[in-house]
């Protein structure tokens, strides 16, 4: 069973990301606010607010084909609606179509350029590797005052210069991400990763477990969790980590049977 743990680490980028929690709606915060007429631009403005919200559920929901419909609509009300355009970034992003999700978050981030809005640009732009422009997009996040969840984008900052190999860098933003949020998940996944690394293992456990203990597992820190384990020679603990992944995420790469050939 924990041949498992190097197979799947293989194949995975354990690069994770923060954004808001939309079970707790947390897109309500950033949303602008429309005043609803009868006429006009501001009744097209509430039209598409109405369905930028329902859209969203329905994504949190998984029914990809439904918030698709929304984002749609909701553009077709208001083309100059950043939640419209922030919808369907995230929609195609998740059908894998990012080139087309970067043009609507670079739009959501033009016509609301708010921490939400370049939180997620910069999400964008490190996944297709431009690390400079990702950045510079995380520090116009961190440089609205009113944005509710700095550590959000201090996490994924770090994160993104962590894989581009800036190491300076990278922990700066790590460091304060959890000095702003010390259960911030993806600066916890980040820190266990780069101790790990390093060959700091029972640092990186330490780290490991309270990744595990601020949010639900995901595939990429139980295999890191399991590696970690192995490391410190404890294969009883690490069998419990693979058994976990197995169990939670039946369908990750090797999870079907066991890590068996």
């Amino acid at each position: 069973m924990l041949a498992l743990v190097v197979l799947a680490a293989s194949g995975c980028n354990r690069l994770t990301f923060v954004k808001p929690d939309m079970d707790r709606r947390d897109f309500t915060r950033t949303a602008p606010t429309y005043e609803v007429s009868d006429s006009g631009k501001g009744s097209r403005s509430a039209s598409a607010a109405i369905l930028v919200r329902e859209g969203r559920r329905a994504l949190f929901d998984g029914k990809l084909d439904e918030a698709g419909s929304a984002a749609r609509s909701a553009l077709r009300q208001d083309d100059s609606s950043s939640g419209a355009h922030s919808l369907m970034a995230m929609v195609l992003d998740r059908r894998g179509q990012p080139a087309q999700a970067g043009e609507h978050y670079r739009r959501a981030a033009e016509l609301m350029p708010r921490g939400a809005q370049f939180n997620d640009y910069g999400i964008w732009l490190c996944g297709q590797e431009r690390t400079q422009e990702a950045l510079e997009a995380f520090n116009r996040a961190l440089a609205d005052r009113t944005y509710s969840t700095p550590s959000f984008a201090l996490a994924n900052a770090g994160a993104c210069a962590d894989r581009a190999g800036l190491n300076e860098q990278a922990g700066q933003y790590l460091r304060a991400a959890l000095q702003a949020d010390p259960e911030n998940p993806g600066a916890l996944a980040a820190m266990a990763e780069r101790e790990f690394r390093a060959g700091n293992a029972f640092t990186a456990r330490a780290f490991a477990q309270r990744r595990l203990a601020a949010a639900p597992a995901d595939p990429q820190v139980l295999v890191l969790a399991s590696q970690i384990e192995l490391q410190l020679g404890d294969k009883e603990a690490a069998d419990r980590y693979v058994q976990q992944l197995r169990a939670e995420f039946p369908g990750f790469p090797g999870s079907e049977n066991g890590g068996k050939r």
